[in-house]
């Protein structure tokens, strides 16, 4: 059996993954809120996870490993965007739902086993919130119920804070009924003009929190493997999960392994609008940047650490995937190499594995280096019809014969308009003494070309 170490968030070190059920391995990842387009940095979980999942399926079995991922529908945000554009709330969410895995699977995404949606399961929300009434570790107050902080002790441990620390550094909603500023909303009325279900407390709708350990224990029990997102969840959103489910369920310990994932910046500063560098996954595709080029970027940087996106590093990307899927054009995969899976197996190096295949790539084991590549989601079938090979051979004739006659005339004004003409294209020109070739890049449109012959 493969040895997997997970960095633990929980416990702040690189631990021996150890399942509590083998033959069901469990993991849970908080998904989107679903009223607009996911952003880039949206995705970086996403592709972290779904190697995990590969990882887990590929050391225990396909049908050993149960992946939750939910979709938020209920939330403020979905109700301001529909009062806005005038379109109905399920509308927006069923829309936003299908293109956030539309684009996933443009990544290279193999979907959870489950994807559940937060309003199936309002029933048990309900359900969950009343235990914490009843156990007193929640309190009705003005339509709204309250989780209260102080009946937890071990609130703060994940994020290693203490909640003076946590009051200091966080937006704390400031409200009269609030026995604590740091009480937290797990039920909260609704008007008419919004969803609402009926309860014990009248009329209303959950707070974010109580989803996740609703649909957790729901699907995966009160004690599971794996939870994760990004780092910006792990206060308040993962700490007020601990907290509620521990509470409501201390016969479990809900999530064992904690992984977060750094966040990601875009030409080395912080994704934001203001800035001018904030992209959707979508708008990346549409401008020609291929799901498996992005993919390959993300894995080149440690999910632990800040990844930056660059138009440099996905030309780099695009390089490599084209050589390697010349490479193992009409070969079967073999085995999964020993340094692509000890690299994914020690807290998913994924730079560590493109690296070992760099090396099965230079060392011609094709075999090897398609195996490897399967297993990080890259060099598939389904994932290279941006990569079919163009002949361009007639093309790079005509560029060396211009070339050819531009060396004895020294006029070169003919192969600069080639070359523009190729590069507004999305066409790299390469030049040398050995000849001329032209290698098509993200975007490459061959319809500003076909008039040159």
């Amino acid at each position: 059996m493969v040895e997997i170490k997970l960095h633990n968030t929980k416990s702040r070190k690189k631990e021996v993954f150890e399942p509590l059920d083998a033959s069901n391995v469990r993991m849970y990842l908080c998904g989107p809120t679903v009223y607009d387009r996911a952003h880039l940095g949206n995705a970086r979980n996403v592709i972290m996870f779904d190697i995990l999942f590969r990882l887990l399926r590929h050391v225990y079995g396909q049908d050993h490993v149960t992946y939750v991922r939910n979709f938020t529908d209920v939330e403020d945000k979905i109700n301001e965007r529909a009062a806005l554009s005038g379109r109905s709330i399920h509308e927006i969410t069923s829309e936003t739902m299908q293109w956030y895995l539309d684009d996933m699977k443009a990544l290279g995404e193999l979907q959870p086993n489950k994807m559940p949606r937060a309003t199936d399961y309002i029933g048990a929300m309900i359900s969950m919130i009343e235990t914490l009434v009843a156990k007193g570790h929640a309190y009705a107050a003005e339509g709204h119920v309250l989780f209260s902080v102080e009946s937890y002790e071990a609130y703060g441990a994940l994020s290693g804070r203490s909640v003076d620390d946590m009051i200091a550094g966080a937006r704390v909603e400031v409200a009269p009924y609030k026995r604590n500023p740091m009480d937290f909303v797990l039920w909260k009325p609704s008007d008419a003009d919004v969803p609402g279900w009926d309860s014990p407390w009248g009329r209303g709708r959950p707070g974010w929190h109580i989803e996740c350990s609703a649909m957790s224990y729901e699907l995966l029990g009160d004690s599971f493997d794996i939870h994760g997102g990004g780092n910006d969840l792990m206060f308040p959103h993962h700490e007020n999960e601990i907290a509620q489910s521990c509470c409501a369920h201390p016969e479990g310990g809900f999530a064992r392994y904690w992984l977060h994932n750094e966040m990601l910046q875009v030409d080395g500063k912080k994704m934001s609008k203001s800035l001018g560098n904030f992209f959707t996954v979508r708008d990346l595709l549409d401008q020609g940047y291929a799901g498996e080029v992005i993919r390959f970027v993300f894995l080149s940087t440690h999910y632990g650490k800040p990844m930056d996106w660059t138009d440099a590093k996905a030309k780099d990307a695009e390089k490599t995937l084209r050589k390697w899927r010349g490479l193992v054009e009409g070969i079967d995969a073999g085995v999964v190499p020993d340094g692509v899976l000890s690299a994914i197996a020690d807290d998913l190096n994924t730079a560590g594995a493109i690296a070992a295949l760099h090396a099965c790539a230079a060392a011609s084991d094709v075999a090897g280096l398609k195996a490897g590549a399967a297993l990080l989601g890259l060099l598939g079938d389904e994932m290279g019809g941006w990569a079919q090979s163009e002949d361009l051979s007639a093309y790079e004739a005509l560029l060396a014969n211009a070339r050819s006659t531009a060396m004895e005339s020294k006029d070169f004004s003919e192969v600069d308009r080639l070359k523009a003409v190729f590069q507004d294209a999305g066409v790299e020109v390469r030049m040398s003494k050995a000849g001329v070739e032209l290698v098509p890049s993200a975007g490459f449109d061959p319809s500003k070309i076909k008039d040159l012959l």
